[in-house]
């Protein structure tokens, strides 16, 4: 389940209780007075979805922080109150049965101070409030007090984590693991706004980081809150069977646990470009109001919110290619059915085609499952250039040797692999013959030796 306790809707009852000053609900979020008579934020803190942290109440006579949308608030931790609230959240849940917990932007939930922050290139004031000791003392408190008396999982959402502090969350039982942001913002620029040119090289450097890094890690290549990973990653347009088996192949074989968003294991694409004024998406919305109000040109508007538009992930799953892709009976959905190759992608006509994205993943799941050293064998870089990532996994029984060709261009085997060792487990275009000396656009294999 998704577990969101860093802040809660605006609508929420807690929160409208806290607009009364004498209540107890009060604290349980940063209710302060602002600068300059009250007339300016409290600090200069901005939201994560640009523009001030800050909104002012006139009922309440104050400002509220929000580190996202006005629309939520966040919640104050050091109340202890929250603290126990959160508690009863998750013996609730898990009373019910559930499983565990992906726990949203959970390094950032305590805030040790609210001094004004040091201008960032993302965001101002994360120094205030990522990874803080108050932060790693109340994942512990948790841990104690609910987690280690349960049979369950906890995952936590970690913006801007480094080395240092993924390997505390493991070790001091805060989180059983974690997803790190560094390798999902390759092709963007420090503001998280403009995107730039994917660089594959520079990507398997940051992966291969995190891989070496920490004891174990998540590996993903695309959430609710990312654009489609064939847009970003592949080539959409000359290889798209190509590029979401190649990306499948990466996800899987890396050492961690993967996760597959919903849509990605039928190779589902970004949508095509609309005004960002019909965006569902908060965070686009509000990046277009606030470039309009800085006089920014119309077309720069557009591409801006094109490119963080997160509606690109949140179209309806794509079942079939009938009414709203089968998503829904209604021709009207919320955000609107991507339109683009629809009658090749959905789950009916893959299931269909022996050489589809969806068919080569459900063989790569059980290829992992039935093979020892792809779901526990340690990993091992092999010194690469340009679009070819290559690595091995090992362990006791046997060794995995995986090799990727993220280009549009056929790219040379590593120096000092010899293939004719290796038996081929697996391959992107099915053939499952010894490769010679290069690999194709977008082609992966995975191949066998035994000890």
């Amino acid at each position: 389940m998704d577990l969101v306790v860093n802040h809660t809707s605006d609508e929420h009852p807690w929160f409208k209780m806290s607009k009364d000053k004498n209540g107890i609900y009060h604290d349980y979020y940063y209710w302060r007075e602002g600068k300059n008579n009250n007339q300016e934020p409290p600090n200069n803190w901005t939201s994560m979805f640009t523009g001030p942290a800050w909104t002012y109440d006139e009922k309440v006579g104050k400002w509220y922080l929000h580190l996202y949308s006005e629309k939520q608030p966040d919640l104050n931790f050091h109340n202890p109150r929250v603290i126990e609230e959160v508690e009863k959240i998750l013996n609730f849940y898990l009373d019910k049965g559930v499983y565990g917990f992906r726990c949203d932007v959970i390094n950032q939930i305590f805030k040790e101070s609210l001094e004004d922050g040091k201008k960032g290139n993302f965001a101002t004031g994360t120094e205030h409030y990522l990874m803080t000791e108050g932060n790693h003392r109340i994942l512990r408190k948790l841990y104690d007090d609910v987690f280690s008396k349960r049979e369950c999982l906890v995952v936590g959402e970690t913006f801007d984590i480094d080395i240092k502090n993924g390997i505390r969350y493991l070790e001091n039982h805060e989180l059983d693991m974690f997803f790190q942001f560094e390798a999902m913002a390759i092709d963007q620029t420090p503001s998280r706004i403009f995107s730039k040119r994917f660089n594959p090289e520079k990507f398997k450097d940051i992966l291969f980081k995190w891989q070496k890094g920490v004891p174990w890690t998540t590996n993903y290549l695309e959430n609710h809150d990312q654009r489609r990973s064939i847009t970003r990653f592949g080539n959409e347009k000359r290889y798209w069977k190509e590029s979401g088996k190649a990306l499948a192949l990466l996800n899987l074989t890396l050492k961690g646990t993967p996760f597959i968003y919903q849509g990605e294991e039928i190779g589902m694409i970004d949508k095509p470009f609309s005004s960002p004024e019909k965006s569902q998406d908060v965070a686009c919305r509000t990046v277009y109001k606030i470039t309009k109000q800085m006089h920014v040109p119309k077309f720069l508007r557009n591409k801006i919110c094109h490119g963080i538009d997160r509606d690109h992930a949140r179209t309806p799953m794509q079942w079939s290619a009938g009414t709203s892709a089968g998503f829904s009976s209604s021709r009207q959905t919320w955000i609107k059915v991507n339109p683009r190759k629809l009658s090749e992608i959905n789950v009916d006509a893959e299931e269909r085609d022996p050489s589809s994205i969806l068919n080569f993943y459900k063989a790569l799941i059980k290829l992992r499952e039935e093979t020892p050293s792809l779901h526990d064998g340690d990993f091992e870089e092999i010194k690469t250039k340009g679009g070819l990532i290559a690595f091995k996994r090992v362990c006791e029984k046997e060794e995995a040797l995986v090799l990727i060709n993220l280009s549009a261009k056929s790219v040379s085997l590593p120096g000092g692999v010899a293939p004719n060792a290796y038996q081929t487990l697996l391959s992107t275009d099915g053939d499952k013959s010894r490769p010679e000396d290069n690999l194709g656009p977008y082609q992966g294999l995975v191949l066998l030796k035994k000890p």
